[in-house]
C-alpha cells in the first residue's frame, strides 16, 4: 500500500549509488558538470507497536497487508488524535503518513463516526479509496465525492458513506452550500484529514484556509467539533503553518522514525553552448536534453530511474529523446556481435515511458506494475508522481530543474531507495538564476530546513467572498468574527457598503439570487475565467483565469493541454474565449510586459545598509506588449512578436528598497549604467526570491527605476502578482538580508561576461532585457549590503 510501511525487496541494480554516478561521469566531457556531491546517510527504523485502543479487527486487516505496527512518529500522531488534539505530521516521503491518520480515522468509523478526507487531487483520492476497500472492513462505507462522481451516486454518498474522500473545491461549492443535505454526516463527524497540506500555499492556500473555517462553522451548527489531522511533506514550523491554515491550535510531529537507505545526491550544471540568445548572451544546454541523455545511460545499465520534469510536454520530449538514444545503442542485426553489445538488450527503447496528468487510475497502476516488474526501467514524469503512486524499488532520480521548494526536491528524491537500498539523485540545473545559484551553493540545499508554507487568509480580496459564502450558508453573527480573523469586521463593513451583504440586528445576511460561492475562484486570481476552445471542433479544452490569460493564451501563444500542443489563434477578452488550433511547433512562448507602480502605503520599513527597505501596498499597472519564441530543445531565441492588449491594474503588496543619491553617484562615475544595474538586480532578485518564499518566479513581478516619483530615489520593487497579495513580498521583506545577499552571489558567480539567462536576463522582460549592467548590479547590491552583519555559516 502506498506510503504505509515499505516492505524490503531486493534492489534492482546491485551497484552502489556512488558507482552509478561514476559511470555517468565516465566521459571526460561530463566531469566538469557536477558541481557538488552530497552523501546522505542511511537511517534505522524505530520500534513498531500498536496503541491499545486500536480495534482488533483493524489490526488484523492491516497485518494481512504486511503492517506489523506503527513507527514512533505514526503512533505519536495517532495518539494526539485519539486524545482529541489537532495535529500536523510533517515527515518525508515513504515515512508512513497515511497509516498515521488511517488508524485513528478507521477507529472512529468502527465506533460509529464519520471521517472527511481532503486532498488537492482527485487521483490521490481515488488511490486512497482503492486502498480502503482493499482492507475488507464490513463497517467501512468509503466513497469519493468529486466532480467525476455520477449524480445518481451522490445521494447515496450523502446518506450512507462514513468515510468521504473529496477536495477543497467540492467542499466550497457543494458540501457547505448544501450542508442540510449532509446533516447526518455532520452530526457524526469525528475527524477531518487534510492530506498533502504543503500544497495549500499562496492564494490557493489562503482560499483553503477560509474554506476550513467555514467547514468548522457548519460542523458547530450540527453540534460537532471534529479533530483535524494535517499530513505534510517536511516543512519549516509545521504547527505554525497548520494553525494559520485551520485557525486551530496544533501539535506537531516532525521527527521521522521510518527506515531510509543512504543516498548520493549530485548537483549538475549543463555546459554553455555555442548558441547565442538575446543580446548575444550564451545559452546553456537545455536541462531536458541533459536529462534525456542521463536517463538513456541509466536505462542502458538497467538502473530503474524516474526523471522529474516541469511540464507534460517536457516529459514526452525526454522520453522520446531517451528512446532515440537507446535505439542508437542497441545492436544492429547487420553488425558483428561483440561482448559489449551482447550485454545491451535490443528492446531498451521500449523500456522507457512518459507519465503525465490525466491518466486513469487503472493506467497508473499498470505503470506501477511495469516499474516494479522491470518491464519499464525509465520513466519521465511531471510532479504528478509526487502524489498517489506506489513506485518503490527505484535506484535513481533525475530532477530537471529546481522543482520550486526544498520540500518538493526531497519529496521527489525520496522516490528512490524506498525499500531501504542505496540510491542516486541528480538535480540538473536549468538556464535560470535560481538553478545556477543552487548548484554552486549546496549549503542552500543540504543541512537546511525546508521552507515555511506561505499563505495570507486575511487578504481582503480572499476573505470577502468567503464571508459572503458563509453568510449564505448560515447568517453571520458577531460571535463568528473571531473565527474569520482580525480583518473580518472591516471587510464585512465593505461588503455591506457594496450591497453584497445586508446588516440586520441579528447579523449579516446574503440576500442576492446568485450563488455566493461563485464570488471565490479558489484556484485562480479572480475575474471570469477565459474558456480555451478548439476552433475546428468547438470542444472546450480548459479554462484560464482572466488575469493570467494575457500571458498564457494571447494570440500566438503555445498552449499545452494534457500533453497535446495548440497555438492560440484569437483571444477575445470581451467574450472570454481563446480559440486554438492543434499544432506541433518546435518552440515555446514567453509573454513580455511593461509595468508601472505607485506606492499607496508603506506598512513597515527599516534601514538596510545605507538605504532602506519597505513593505507595503502598491498599485501596479501592467501591460503585455509582446511574446518571445524560444527553440524548445536548445533555448535559442528565434523571434519576438508584438501584441496589442489592454493594461491591467492590480492592487497588491510589494517589498522595495532604496538608495540615497550620494551612494549611487560612485557607480555612475565608475562608468556603470545605473538604470541597467538596478534592472539587472531586479531580475536576479525575482529569480532568487522563490528560495526564501514558497512561490514560483511567475507569481511575482518587479519594477526598477533610477528615480521613482514616489520616493525620489533609486528604487527596486518586487511585488505579489495576485490581487491583495499572497504573502510572498512580506516573506521577502522578512528575509531581505539573506535574499539580497544570495542575489548578489548568484550574479557574481555566473561565468558569463555581460549577463545571461542564468543570472540577470528574464524571459518576461517587456524591455527586451535592455539595459542591463551585470557588474553594476553586483556593485549596487554590495553598496546596499554595506555594514550589514556577515552571513551565518551553515553547519
Amino acid at each position: 500500500m502506498p506510503d504505509w510501511k515499505p516492505v524490503t525487496t531486493a534492489a534492482s541494480y546491485p551497484q552502489r549509488a556512488g558507482s552509478l554516478l561514476a559511470d555517468l561521469l565516465a566521459g571526460p566531457a561530463r566531469r566538469d558538470r557536477v558541481t557538488h556531491v552530497e552523501h546522505v546517510p542511511a537511517r534505522q527504523a524505530g520500534q513498531t507497536r500498536w496503541p491499545e485502543w486500536v480495534p482488533e479487527a483493524l489490526v488484523t486487516r492491516l497485518a494481512n497487508q504486511g503492517v506489523t505496527g506503527l513507527w514512533p512518529h505514526q503512533a505519536e500522531a495517532a495518539e494526539h488524535v485519539h486524545r482529541g488534539q489537532n495535529v500536523i505530521i510533517s515527515t518525508g516521503t515513504a515515512s508512513g503518513k497515511t497509516l498515521a491518520y488511517l488508524v485513528p480515522a478507521l477507529t472512529h468509523v468502527l465506533d460509529g463516526g464519520t471521517v472527511l478526507y481532503l486532498t488537492p487531487t482527485k487521483a490521490l483520492a481515488a488511490d486512497q479509496l482503492q486502498n480502503l476497500r482493499g482492507l475488507g472492513l464490513g463497517a467501512l462505507r468509503a466513497a469519493c465525492y468529486d466532480g467525476d462522481t455520477p449524480y445518481e451516486e451522490r445521494a447515496w454518498v450523502r446518506r450512507h458513506a462514513n468515510y468521504v474522500l473529496t477536495n477543497p473545491d467540492m467542499v466550497h461549492r457543494t458540501l457547505l452550500p448544501r450542508h442540510s443535505q449532509w446533516s447526518s454526516f455532520w452530526r457524526r463527524l469525528r475527524m477531518v484529514v487534510v492530506d498533502e497540506c504543503h500544497g495549500y500555499r499562496g492564494v490557493f492556500g489562503s482560499h483553503v484556509a477560509q474554506i476550513l473555517r467555514r467547514l468548522r462553522r457548519v460542523c458547530a451548527r450540527y453540534g460537532t467539533s471534529p479533530v483535524f489531522l494535517l499530513a505534510s511533506a517536511t516543512a519549516s514550523e509545521p504547527a505554525v503553518a497548520a494553525t494559520r491554515l485551520t485557525g486551530l491550535d496544533m501539535a506537531e510531529v516532525a521527527t521521522d522514525m521510518s527506515p531510509r537507505g543512504g543516498m548520493t545526491f549530485a548537483l549538475w550544471e549543463p555546459p554553455l553552448t555555442d548558441l547565442r540568445g538575446e543580446g548575444g548572451a550564451p545559452v546553456r544546454r537545455a536541462a531536458t536534453a541533459e536529462t534525456a541523455d542521463l536517463l538513456a545511460d541509466l536505462v542502458a545499465a538497467d538502473v530503474r530511474t524516474l526523471a522529474f520534469v516541469r511540464s507534460r510536454r517536457a516529459a514526452e520530449t525526454v522520453a522520446l529523446t531517451a528512446k532515440a538514444r537507446l535505439r542508437e545503442l542497441a545492436p544492429h542485426p547487420a553488425e558483428p556481435a561483440n561482448a559489449a553489445w551482447e550485454a545491451i538488450p535490443d528492446d531498451l527503447a521500449d523500456r522507457v515511458a512518459a507519465y503525465r496528468a490525466g491518466y486513469l487510475a487503472d493506467d497508473r497502476r499498470l505503470l506501477e506494475k511495469a516499474l516494479r516488474s522491470g518491464e519499464i526501467v525509465g520513466l519521465a514524469t511531471t510532479n504528478a508522481l509526487e502524489l498517489g503512486m506506489d513506485v518503490s524499488g527505484l535506484d535513481a532520480i533525475l530532477i530537471a530543474g529546481w522543482p520550486g521548494t526544498r520540500a518538493s526536491l526531497w519529496q521527489q528524491a525520496g522516490r528512490a531507495g524506498r525499500a531501504g537500498q542505496e540510491a542516486l539523485a541528480v538535480l540538473i540545473a536549468r538556464d535560470d538564476p535560481l538553478d545556477t545559484y543552487l548548484v554552486h551553493h549546496p549549503e542552500a540545499l543540504f543541512g537546511r530546513p525546508v521552507e515555511a508554507i506561505v499563505l495570507d487568509p486575511d487578504n481582503p480580496y480572499i476573505l470577502g467572498p468567503h464571508l459572503c459564502a458563509a453568510a449564505a450558508e448560515i447568517p453571520l453573527t458577531q460571535a463568528d468574527l473571531d473565527l474569520f480573523g482580525p480583518a473580518a469586521a472591516e471587510v464585512l463593513d465593505d461588503l455591506v457598503s457594496r450591497g453584497l451583504l445586508r446588516r440586520r440586528e441579528s447579523g449579516w445576511y446574503w440576500t442576492r439570487r446568485e450563488r455566493a460561492t461563485d464570488l471565490a475562484d479558489i484556484r485562480g486570481s479572480g475575474g471570469s475565467p477565459v474558456q480555451v476552445v478548439e476552433g475546428d471542433t468547438g470542444m472546450l479544452l480548459g479554462t484560464v483565469d482572466e488575469p493570467s490569460s494575457h500571458s498564457t493564451v494571447h494570440e500566438g501563444a503555445v498552449y499545452i493541454h494534457q500533453g497535446e500542443t495548440y497555438l492560440v489563434d484569437t483571444l477575445d477578452l470581451d467574450a472570454g474565449v481563446a480559440l486554438v488550433t492543434a499544432a506541433d511547433p518546435d518552440y515555446t512562448t514567453f509573454a513580455r510586459d511593461t509595468t508601472d507602480i505607485t506606492i499607496l502605503d508603506s506598512l513597515r520599513s527599516r534601514p538596510l545598509g545605507p538605504g532602506e527597505i519597505h513593505f507595503g501596498t502598491v498599485e501596479v499597472t501592467r501591460q503585455v506588449v509582446s511574446y518571445l519564441m524560444r527553440r524548445y530543445q536548445t533555448g535559442e531565441v528565434i523571434g519576438e512578436e508584438p501584441l496589442d492588449l489592454p493594461p491591467r491594474t492590480l492592487r497588491t503588496r510589494a517589498v522595495w528598497w532604496t538608495l540615497p543619491p550620494g551612494r549611487v553617484v560612485p557607480l555612475v562615475e565608475a562608468g556603470h549604467d545605473l538604470g541597467g544595474a538596478a534592472h539587472a538586480a531586479e531580475h536576479a532578485s525575482i529569480g532568487l526570491l522563490p528560495l526564501f518564499a514558497t512561490c514560483d518566479r511567475w507569481d511575482i513581478g518587479g519594477v526598477s527605476t533610477e528615480i521613482h516619483p514616489d520616493t525620489g530615489l533609486l528604487t527596486v520593487f518586487v511585488y505579489d502578482g495576485h490581487e491583495g497579495g499572497a504573502g510572498i513580498a512580506e516573506r521577502g521583506y522578512t528575509r531581505a538580508l539573506e535574499w539580497l545577499r544570495a542575489t548578489r552571489e548568484a550574479i557574481e558567480s555566473c561565468e558569463c561576461d555581460h549577463g545571461c539567462p542564468s543570472c540577470i536576463q528574464s524571459p518576461k522582460c517587456g524591455n527586451g532585457n535592455d539595459p542591463l549592467d551585470k557588474r553594476g548590479a553586483v556593485r549596487l547590491l554590495t553598496t546596499l549590503l554595506e555594514g550589514e552583519p556577515p552571513a551565518t555559516p551553515t553547519t
